[in-house]
């Protein structure tokens, strides 16, 4: 049996970001394990599915259980917030645990906000890093942000990562006052979205014209200058 990893829309409807081969498959399945279980029935009430008749299991830190269907014969949808499901998202641990039992996963085509904002960065695509969460005391955070610089100028590599949209603003403002002058840095907010927003400049120039951001869905790239 076969669990699917299934993208959701960073924004607007499903039909406009899943490609219909995906929306497809997603109609043929009635079990499906979720993030959350309110956004996952609006989802699903979306690409045309009647939620009453679907099963509909929240992730918890126990997956082994959302691993019924599979066990049963029947395929599983595995479900995030946004984007790609396992990717900063509690699925990977189902994804894992499907692994372990030696079930099959197959990733379905749709959007994901990393590798969206860095295709609009004009940053460095061959070599990249997702680093996830930075810390939040701000001591922590602005050391860890400039070990991901020296990571970067050493590897020639762009650092990715991404914060709760609350605290987008304060991670702005560290990045700018801890980064050298050269370090490039884009910020992607509202990917997909008609308020989309991509922008790649040079810490001294943000330091000159810095606008907030607000408690919008961002994703962060850094590449420091090599020299």
């Amino acid at each position: 049996m076969i669990l699917y990893a299934i993208p959701t829309p960073l924004g607007g409807p499903p039909a406009d970001a899943l490609p219909a081969p995906a929306l497809e498959t997603i109609r043929t399945l009635k079990d499906f394990a979720v993030e959350n279980a309110k956004t996952a029935r609006a989802f699903l009430g979306a690409v045309g599915m009647n939620v009453r008749e679907l099963n509909i299991q929240v992730i918890e830190n126990d997956v082994t259980p959302l691993l019924k269907p599979l066990r049963e014969g029947r395929p599983l949808g595995l479900l995030s917030e946004a984007g790609c499901p396992a990717i900063a998202d509690p699925g990977a641990l189902l994804v894992e645990a499907a692994q372990r039992a030696g079930f099959r996963v197959v990733p379905l085509v749709g959007p994901s906000s990393i590798v969206l904002a860095l295709m609009a960065s004009g940053l460095e695509g061959q070599r990249f890093a997702f680093c996830g969460y930075l810390p939040r005391e701000s001591a922590q955070r602005a050391q860890r942000i400039r070990e991901l610089e020296q990571r970067s100028r050493r590897e020639r590599e762009t650092e990715i990562f991404i914060e709760t949209p609350y605290r987008n603003d304060a991670l702005l403002g560290a990045l700018v006052a801890t980064c050298r002058p050269a370090t490039r840095l884009c910020v992607a907010a509202d990917l997909t979205l008609a308020s989309e927003s991509i922008a790649t400049r040079s810490i001294a120039e943000w330091r000159r014209a810095m606008a907030p951001i607000g408690r919008r869905p961002a994703v962060f790239l850094l590449l420091a200058d090599p020299g």
